[in-house]
């Protein structure tokens, strides 16, 4: 995957930025440089990103505003799947908008997070020079399993990605599980496994590196505090 040519050269952009955010840190940061560069990054690709995670909002607010007519439409015509099919696209028409409208900018975000995350990872030849760091005293290559010196930064690292992903299952996944009354007409309802489904992040973070775990914190919390604020500030 990381041998891709687009990808292989977005994560050799990307880890000369971060060579340089290093260099421009150390004199202010000292040892915490290198770990700082790694959250000054992801900050930096996830701003760039946000245009996308606005059409991704105002999709899901234009799937809410047509829940109750879908929800009408289904009951009408459950027993005819082609008449069905052929209603729900013209309910999607009629508002300008379709099924996969916040899917795109989902799939347009993968191959730089995936990027992005190879080199913090080291799978380019940039991101080893960076495992060589050190952050917290701890070298940002190493993993949970590097010994008890360790552990504080991990432990830490791994209680606040845990109180991300709670937040994130508290306050964006639990509102969809909410049925009659509480919902929307028409609102589908969450299973309840699937809004646990952002603590598998804390299990990732537990065996990639420590520059990994970086990454995984500051990128959970800023889609979190992105989607929050973007629900309210982006009309219904």
């Amino acid at each position: 995957m990381y041998s891709l040519g687009p990808i292989a050269a977005a994560m050799t952009l990307l880890s000369t930025v971060l060579a340089a955010l290093t260099s421009l840190l150390a004199p202010l940061t000292g040892g915490l440089a290198a770990g700082l560069a790694v959250v000054a990054l992801t900050v930096a690709v996830r701003l760039l990103l946000v245009p996308l995670g606005v059409v991704q909002v105002r999709a899901e607010k234009a799937r809410a505003r047509l829940a109750p007519q879908l929800a009408e439409v289904t009951a009408r015509h459950r027993e005819d799947p082609e008449r069905l099919v052929a209603e729900q696209r013209r309910v999607y028409a009629e508002a300008g908008t379709s099924p996969l409208a916040g899917c795109l900018p989902s799939l347009a975000q993968i191959p730089v997070m995936i990027a992005l995350y190879g080199v913090f990872i080291g799978a380019g030849s940039g991101g080893q020079a960076l495992l060589a760091h050190t952050f917290g005293g701890v070298e940002l290559g190493a993993t949970m399993l590097g010994g008890a010196g360790v552990a504080p930064v991990f432990v830490a690292l791994l209680a606040l990605i845990a109180l991300v992903a709670w937040a994130n299952r508290r306050y964006l996944m639990l509102p969809g599980m909410r049925a009659g009354a509480e919902a929307a007409p028409g609102q589908p309802r969450l299973p309840e496994a699937l809004t646990y489904i952002q603590f598998t992040t804390v299990a990732v973070a537990a065996f990639v590196p420590l520059a990994g775990g970086l990454y995984l914190l500051t990128s959970s919390a800023w889609a979190l505090g992105e989607r929050l604020l973007l629900r309210r500030v982006i009309p219904d």
